[in-house]
């Protein structure tokens, strides 16, 4: 209850705590701010939303089951959703490094739902007589089957909302890139060293291949999320809920997301194995290492101006040194790798925190919430960034492209067919010590004629790809 205008007091099953009067989190969200000084880090946005529609959804499943008055029902549904429009966002405060399972984040999500509940009703923030952070907010639930069921939808929302588009729109760009640069030859390179020529609308068209496999992975990846085990309560038991309470808070949830969520076959498993957000990782991971080698290529083939491949000229987007006047670096593709990078560790302490689970529960959720959900949303704004900002103003140095595959020796490769691999590599080495050209050397050997030369050593059609 309201002490002054500075504080109110708060009772918990510890004791009393001095509570700011103006905040909505009351005594277990100030309990867990002065045990976790850790990082600073708040919960991210999209972890609290999801459990704000796991609140919604409880709401209203146990208001129409009569679990809860119907009054108290519908002034958390309200409550719950001004903080779905942005209200009060900042209360939610508890440091990502907390409590094991995600207890301190929970009950912060309760109390400060619960307070705005009371404020509504025109009562005093703290009278958790009439509004409860664990008689009504959390009826039927346990952090157990919450903070679980809040990383599937957490994960679901960054997938759909962040990554996914932003692959959608990476592929169409390096799709049309790969045509506007379909007729440009350009000379391969395996191990960094010469090799038979390509085309360099090729090089994106494979980029865009690479980023629609990783996005069906991920698509069918993301189904194991659907599975909610929400209604397990304390240990996947169910204790304390309704009978119709599990399906129907599944099915509320669905509508509300507009999602195929569906209940868990099994509680207790859905709540002790973390598999489905290592899989989920482990296909972000995987995308990530692509990306990787993605932005090194754009480096590569960037390099110079003058020492360098310069094949393709990355859109300058800032001044790239403090002391080097003219200088512009390949800054989006830079900054993608290291993202990256940060994606690949976030997995590793997933893949940790998953298999350190002990019995009924995995207390290292906290960690998986937030490395999952913020591995997603990076890797999106990432992959938007470098599509933006980078991928769409690339433009082609052609005549650099067609000089590389002009003098590359690997050209050697077409005469195999036609003068055996001996002879091509004796003409190769030829070549790169006397500086003549490969033709020149054929044509003085008598290995070739010069029409056969002219068919063999087309390089329009050596780049072309054999068709299936």
């Amino acid at each position: 209850m309201t002490n002054n205008t500075d504080f109110r007091i708060e009772r918990d099953s510890m004791g009393d705590r001095s509570i700011a009067s103006n905040v909505y989190y009351g005594i277990q969200t100030q309990r867990a701010i002065e045990n976790f000084p850790i990082s600073g880090i708040k919960p991210l946005h999209t972890y609290v939303s999801a459990c704000l529609y796991i609140k919604k959804a409880t709401a209203i499943v146990n208001g129409e089951l009569g679990c809860i008055p119907a009054d108290i029902s519908q002034v958390i549904i309200q409550a719950t959703d001004e903080i779905l429009a942005g209200k009060l966002r900042d209360q939610f405060v508890v440091d990502v490094y907390q409590a094991g399972a995600g207890t301190s984040h929970h009950m912060n999500v309760n109390e400060v739902l619960a307070n705005r509940a009371l404020e509504i009703l025109g009562d005093q923030k703290g009278n958790y007589k009439r509004v409860s952070p664990n008689d009504h907010l959390n009826y039927g639930q346990s952090t157990n089957d919450v903070i679980p069921t809040a990383i599937r939808i957490g994960g679901l929302l960054a997938l759909y909302k962040t990554l996914n588009p932003a692959l959608e729109t990476a592929i169409s760009v390096l799709e049309a890139k790969g045509v506007e640069f379909q007729d440009i030859v350009k000379s391969g390179r395996t191990h960094l060293q010469d090799a038979v020529p390509v085309r360099l609308g090729e090089n994106f068209q494979a980029w865009a291949q690479i980023l629609t496999e990783h996005q069906n992975r991920l698509y069918i990846a993301s189904g194991d999320l659907m599975s909610l085990g929400l209604g397990g309560s304390a240990a996947g038991t169910g204790m304390n809920t309704h009978p119709e309470y599990r399906k129907r808070v599944v099915e509320v949830l669905s509508q509300l997301l507009e999602m195929p969520l569906e209940p868990a076959p099994h509680l207790m498993a859905a709540m002790q194995s973390m598999g489905a957000f290592v899989n989920v990782s482990g296909g972000v991971r995987n995308l990530a290492q692509d990306l990787v080698k993605i932005s090194h290529d754009l480096r590569l083939m960037d390099s110079g101006p003058k020492t360098g491949f310069k094949e393709i000229q990355l859109p300058p987007v800032q001044p790239g040194s403090s002391i080097m006047p003219g200088k512009y670096n390949p800054v989006m593709a830079e900054m993608t790798s290291m993202v990256c990078f940060q994606v690949m560790g976030y997995d590793n302490a997933i893949a940790l925190a998953a298999q350190a689970g002990q019995l009924e529960l995995n207390v290292m959720m906290p960690i998986i919430a937030y490395n999952l959900i913020h591995s997603i949303e990076i890797l999106g704004n990432t992959i938007s960034a470098l599509t933006t900002s980078c991928i769409q103003g690339i433009t082609a140095n052609k005549e650099r492209c067609l000089a590389y595959a002009e003098g590359s020796l690997a050209l050697v490769t077409a005469l195999n067919p036609h003068i055996g691999y001996l002879n091509a590599a004796a003409v190769a080495k030829e070549s790169l010590e006397t500086g003549k050209s490969l033709r020149q050397i054929v044509l003085a050997k008598g290995l070739m004629t010069e029409a056969e030369l002219a068919t063999v050593l087309d390089l329009e059609q050596m780049s072309a790809i054999v068709p299936l």
